[in-house]
């Protein structure tokens, strides 16, 4: 990656997360929505806590990144990626829990359930959850009533049992029974790879893109999918804790198998080297037009946070 070419990425990721997080702030105000009842005060502190800290949203950038290949970076998109971030920032929530992962630091700051109690933890996911299927089934998301069935659909296979809610069951059993490889890589899939996966292929479904082109973003998803939980799995033997923003070296204590300790930290590095040479092999049709999703490959494999 060239200098100008990070820089132009990073200026990128930032303003698309700026974009997000102005999106997402009025859209969790205390204010009620048409069609509400009420909107109690401490359940929407809690969700804002739980979405508004942060993140570098690099779902939300691939989801208008993948869009714009084909035009079709605007207001739809964005409403996409926050609802999509929505459900992430949910996932992380309910992660975090005691009868997960029991985690006391997300992002640098107390997590939810540390900042309120568990009951609004799990209260504030669950809306977070189910406000992400409103804001892309809204008429003020402007598209056409079959791209946003597909994207509905998509997402909730994305996040549902076969996915991202069904990897964390895996997560959650190999605690006790460690898999062999193939089972880290289908537990990774579906519990990382899945909504990383859904918002390549979503950009596609925005802009109405044939299904090569819908196959190939979604294929593209998958592989930086596997390496974003490579590089992490990796930041949790390697880094400290005061850098990534939570705690570090928790799979080894928990007797976690992964990618990284059965194979070692120079054949993962070799192997985020490959994914990244897939995934631009995966873009190499769309030319100059997907310099940024390239960039964001290799930042996903490089990253140290």
């Amino acid at each position: 990656m060239t200098d100008q070419g990070f820089s132009l990425f990073q200026i990128t990721l930032q303003q698309r997360a700026s974009a997000v997080e102005t999106l997402l702030s009025e859209l969790l105000s205390d204010r009620t929505q048409s069609g509400e009842i009420s909107r109690p005060p401490r359940l929407m502190a809690a969700m804002r806590h739980g979405v508004l800290n942060g993140g570098k949203r690099l779902r939300p950038f691939l989801v208008m990144e993948s869009a714009a290949l084909f035009g079709a970076d605007n207001l739809a998109a964005l409403r996409v990626a926050a609802a999509l971030e929505c459900i992430h920032s949910y996932s992380l929530v309910h992660d975090d829990l005691p009868a997960m992962d029991d985690d006391d630091l997300r992002r640098g700051q107390p997590t939810v359930h540390r900042k309120f109690d568990e009951a609004a933890a799990i209260l504030a996911g669950d809306s977070l959850l189910t406000y992400a299927f409103e804001l892309i089934a809204s008429d003020e998301t402007e598209l056409d009533a079959q791209a946003r069935v597909a994207l509905i659909a998509t997402l909730a296979r994305a996040s549902g049992v076969g996915g991202m809610t069904g990897g964390q069951a895996l997560d959650l059993e190999a605690e006790k029974v460690k898999p062999d490889e193939e089972g880290i890589i289908r537990l990774q899939a579906m519990k990382t790879g899945a909504l990383i996966r859904f918002a390549c292929e979503a950009g596609a479904i925005i802009g109405h893109a044939d299904t090569k082109d819908r196959d190939r973003l979604a294929e593209y998803g998958s592989a930086i999918g596997l390496a974003f939980q490579l590089a992490d799995d990796l930041l949790d033997v390697t880094a400290e804790a005061g850098h990534v923003g939570k705690a570090t070296g928790k799979d080894a204590a928990a007797g976690k198998a992964t990618l990284v300790s059965l194979h070692g930290i120079e054949w993962t590095k070799r192997q985020l080297a490959g994914l990244v040479a897939q995934a631009e092999e995966l873009l190499a049709p769309f030319g100059e037009k997907a310099a940024l999703l390239k960039d964001a490959a290799r930042f996903i494999a490089d990253r140290q946070s």
